[in-house]
């Protein structure tokens, strides 16, 4: 069977079609910033992209803390297989090493 479908985002040309937009759609919800008004409650949010500004320390202050959190949460590659395979051992198995379901 062969599968050589072709996929929308397999070619680079629409890759960067849709970076295009993303970046055009960021430039011009930026340039929106200087002409709505808006009901601010502090007086920060009325600084020019604010809320862009706001947005992206957001995500930096969040890999930041991810990257943090990896070292105390982070498994070793083979975490389960450990436990599998003792589980596995503590099983009786024949001389070829088949596990007996008999017992």
């Amino acid at each position: 069977m062969d599968n050589n479908k072709e996929y929308l985002f397999d070619k680079p040309k629409n890759v960067k079609r849709v970076m295009y937009f993303l970046y055009a759609s960021c430039v011009f919800l930026f340039a929106l910033d200087f002409v709505i008004h808006r009901h601010v409650y502090h007086s920060w949010e009325n600084l020019w992209g604010f809320h862009a500004i706001y947005g992206f320390a957001g995500c930096v202050v969040l890999v930041i803390v991810a990257t943090w959190m990896r070292k105390f949460l982070m498994r070793p590659e083979d975490y389960y297989d450990d436990e599998w395979k003792t589980i596995i051992d503590e099983k009786k198995t024949d001389k070829a090493g088949v596990l007996n379901v008999d017992d």
